[in-house]
Formats: C-alpha cells, structure tokens, sequence
C-alpha cells in the first residue's frame, strides 16, 4: 500500500469516527449539562439535610452505686446557683466533655438536696425582681450547643425531672455534623419543654490575630489585625463587626421561631482578659450586650458575682463551670461553696475551715494560718470566708479577737463588704488601729488611730448598706463609708481575714474567735 492510500484510509477512518461519536458526545454534553444544573440543588440538599438531622437518643445511664460521699448543703434559702457545662458524651475526648454518667450523678445529687432546675424565664425574673419559685434553685447552661445535648443529655434530664438552656453559636448549627446540633434537633428539645435557648454569639466563638505579631485573643473582646491593610481594626470597624454578629445572631433565632435570647454567654468566658481595645472604649462591648440582652454569663470574674441583686446590679452573672475532672466529691464541695446562707448559719467560722478560700497562699493553705500557725515562706497571709456564699450580705455584725500581736510588725484584719464596690478593712497591731475604705474608682480612704498598747484587742464591726461602725475594745466607735444613698448591691459581701508578721520570727498574731450574726 502506498502512503497515499494508507492516508486515505486513515482519513475515512476519522471521518467514519467523527460520525459514530456524535450522538454519545451529544449524550454526554446533556449529561454534562444535567449535572451543572444539579450539582447546586444536591449541595443544597446535602446541607440542608445535615442541619436538619436527627440523631438517635441514648438512654439515661442507670445509677451506679458508689463509695460515699459528701452531701449538697440544704440551706433555708439560697439564690439560684448557675453551673455551666459544655458537651455531653460516653466517650469524652476533651476537659469540657462529661459523661453520661457524670452528670446523671450530679443531678441525682442536686434531686437529693432538694434542689429544683430553673427555666431562663424563672432564673431571670429572679434577677430582676428577687423571688425564686422554690427554696432551692439551680440554673443549669450548657455552652456552644453541640449534638451531645440532645443524644445523650436530654434524657438525663428527663429523669431528673430538670430542665436547661442550651447557648447557641447560632452560625454554627448544623454545621461540622455530627458535633454542633442541628436546627430540627433544636425544634424536638424546644417541644420537649425541657430546654431552651439563649445566645453564645452568631460567629464570634473564636480566636484570631490581634496584633501583627500574630498573638491570639476573643474576636468578640479584641480589634482584629487585618494583615491585607497591615493594621489593628478601628474601634467603629469593631464596634460594627461586634454589633452585626449579634444581630445576625438575634436573627438566626427570630428565624427558627425561637423567643429572642434574655441572656448572653461570653465566649470562652474572657470577660476580664487582656484587650486592646482604648481604656475609654473597654466597655463598649458590655454596652452592646445590655442594650440586647438582661444580662451576660461568664465563668471567670475580677470579684464574685453569684446570682443575686449585687449580680444583678453588674448586670454579670458569674457561673460555677463543670469539668471532666470534676470528681463527685468536687463537685459537691465546689456547690456547697456557693450556697448563699444567712449570717446566722454561720455564726463559728473558725470552727469550719472548709468555708475557708484562700486565694494567691501556697497549695495547703488552711484555717492554722490565720490562728497561730502563719505561713513559713511568707510575711502575710489572707482567707475569704465563703466568697459565693455571702455575696449578698448587706446587714450583720462581726465580732473577732485577735491575740499575739507584738510591735508595729504585726497585725491582724479584718474586711467586710469583701468583693463589693466599697470595701471595708479594719486593721490592729499591738498600739493603733486603722480603718481603710477602698471605693471603685474612687480615693482610698485611711483613719487612723491609738490604741492601748495590749498584745489582744476584740473589734466589733456593725454592717449596714449605710455604713461600717467599727469599735475596737469597746471604746469610742468610728464609722466608715457612711451614707445614705449608697445601694446595698454596691456595698454588699462577707468577710475576710489577714494576719501579718514582719518580724522574722515564728510567733504570728492569731485570730482566737470569730463570731457572725444578723
């Protein structure tokens, strides 16, 4: 065959292809087509399927017998306590994830004690006007809204006959299935009436760059760096970031038929963290949260703020947080931390050194440092008395005596109105006496005076909203922050105590009695 023919036939072989391949390559443009046209519906689909799944439930675990511990505090009346959860799951992968079974136990324990779950409706009525429906109240929150709320806490809930709000990254739901919820497990616990929901920001629930070093801090609490500009966001580009993620999250809700949030969790519960936002401009971010919300939630304050009117008037409310590592026993200390009881259920604090914190001491820190033991690497030590627990006091007496003291390089205090907006401290050496008032964001105040030179001396102090009258060994009385129109929700708190020692040697001034009443 010559090149010509082999040509030739070639080119009718192409030709004849040509015409054979028409109709499939007709085929497949339509199919081609047909999937352009469907691709979009079918990642509609796709998504919207997952925000609108529902898990299967498991079963509330059975109770377990265990070894014995303590019990939750049975007080007349104590305000709502307010524990904050994450997620719930047989096999915990995390520090904020609890099982099952852990929180069976828990609730079993509150059930025992007589406690009763709010509804946001009930926990925020009592905020603004103090009355709870029953004795004994807790407010159980759960943060981020993940899937195990509905698969395996809902019907522990059940059990115990409680309720809880779930807090809602609402641009999260449905989404990173299976961990967030979706919205139609959203609408079954809704009508379950066993929850409800509040807001934990629409997209806000995380961290980014704040600085062109690349240092982390909360979106929602921080100017971000915008590196395509290669600086920090304005304060009005932050303040209309912060305040568009709350409005879409208000939204989101609306959207979903679900009644609009009354409270708001911070994320990551960084209220007082770091910010580098203008120190006249810090509380833009509380201003756009009161002009939505009743209050906001946080597990980390600068003084405590248990549910009650000083909470209230702060418009912050103050949550003991759960964790995997919360062991029973922890978790019914911890509790009994917080139930708020009356100056009369205390009347021999140095007879209870488990009512004792002592925050900045050394690991091991007890009561024995305040009455005569001191610390051995150290100068001073300090202990609050139930800081949860008497947040609210406004009207009782102290009585205390103090013994030990020698010189000017020891001395004893004592604080009332600990963790308010105007502290009291009362403090005595060996020859003089002084009174020092600490205002927020007012001058301290210090009076002073003599004393007849003795190595004990007894201090009374009369609490009031109105002020602090101070009388040492039964002489002339001074009193301190005396007013009138001071709200008790400012001037509120309980007591603490400190000792001093400068001397060097092992002799420290002690606190012999210390005595509380109405």
């Amino acid at each position: 065959m010559t090149r010509r023919g082999a040509s030739r036939r070639a080119a009718a072989g192409r030709g004849t292809g040509r015409r054979l391949r028409g109709p499939a390559v007709r085929g497949t443009l339509a199919a081609l087509a047909a999937l352009v046209v469907v691709t979009p519906f079918l990642g509609a689909w796709s998504y919207d399927s997952a925000r609108r799944a529902v898990s299967a439930q498991a079963d509330a675990p059975y109770a377990e017998s265990g070894p014995s511990t303590g019990e939750i505090v049975k007080a007349a009346a104590s305000a709502p306590i307010v524990l904050a959860y994450h997620d719930i799951n047989p096999e915990p992968t995390n520090e904020y994830t609890l099982t099952p079974q852990q929180l069976d136990t828990q609730l079993a324990k509150l059930t025992a004690a007589g406690y009763r779950a709010l509804s946001t409706q009930e926990f925020t009525r009592y905020l603004t006007t103090g009355t709870s429906p029953a004795p004994r109240t807790v407010y159980l929150t759960f943060d981020d809204g993940t899937r195990g709320l509905w698969a395996h806490a809902d019907q522990v809930l059940a059990k115990h006959k409680m309720r809880a709000a779930s807090f809602l990254i609402t641009g999260a739901v449905g989404t990173h299935r299976p961990y967030y919820l979706s919205w139609a497990e959203i609408d079954r616990m809704k009508a379950s009436g066993r929850w409800d929901f509040q807001d934990h920001t629409h997209l806000s629930h995380e961290r980014a760059a704040i600085d062109a070093a690349g240092h982390q801090g909360s979106v929602l609490a921080n100017r971000l760096w915008l590196p395509e500009s290669k600086r920090l966001e304005t304060e009005d580009e932050y303040r209309t970031r912060v305040r568009t993620d709350l409005d879409e999250s208000l939204r989101a809700f609306a959207g979903h038929h679900l009644p609009a949030p009354q409270l708001f969790a911070y994320p990551f519960s960084e209220t007082a963290g770091p910010t580098n936002l203008a120190a006249r401009n810090t509380s833009v971010l509380e201003r756009l949260l009161r002009e939505r919300f009743t209050a906001s939630l946080t597990n980390v304050s600068s003084r405590p703020l248990p549910a009650g009117p000083r909470a209230a008037a702060a418009r912050q409310v103050e949550r003991l947080e759960v964790m995997r590592t919360t062991s029973t026993d922890t978790f019914v200390k911890r509790l009994n931390e917080w139930v708020s009881r009356s100056p009369a259920e205390v009347p021999e604090p140095l007879r209870n050194p488990e009512q004792w914190r002592f925050p900045g001491s050394p690991t091991g820190t007890g009561l024995a440092a305040l009455t005569g033991k001191g610390v051995p690497n150290g100068t001073y030590v300090s202990a609050v008395h139930l800081p949860m627990g008497t947040a609210d006091w406004n009207t009782y007496r102290v009585t205390a005596t103090v013994a030990g003291l020698s010189g000017t390089k020891t001395s004893a205090s004592v604080e009332v109105g600990h963790g308010s907006l105007v502290p009291v401290t009362v403090t005595v050496s060996e020859t003089g006496m002084r009174v020092t008032e600490r205002p927020a964001g007012g001058t301290e105040r210090v009076t002073t005076g003599k004393l007849t030179p003795a190595s004990a001396h007894r201090l009374d102090l009369e609490v009031s909203p109105g002020g602090v009258r101070v009388t040492v060994d039964g002489g002339q009385a001074l009193v301190a922050r005396a007013t009138k129109t001071l709200d008790p929700a400012r001037t509120s708190g309980g007591v603490s105590l400190a000792v001093r020692n400068e001397t060097g040697k092992a002799a420290w001034p002690r606190f012999t009695a210390l005595h509380i009443a109405p």
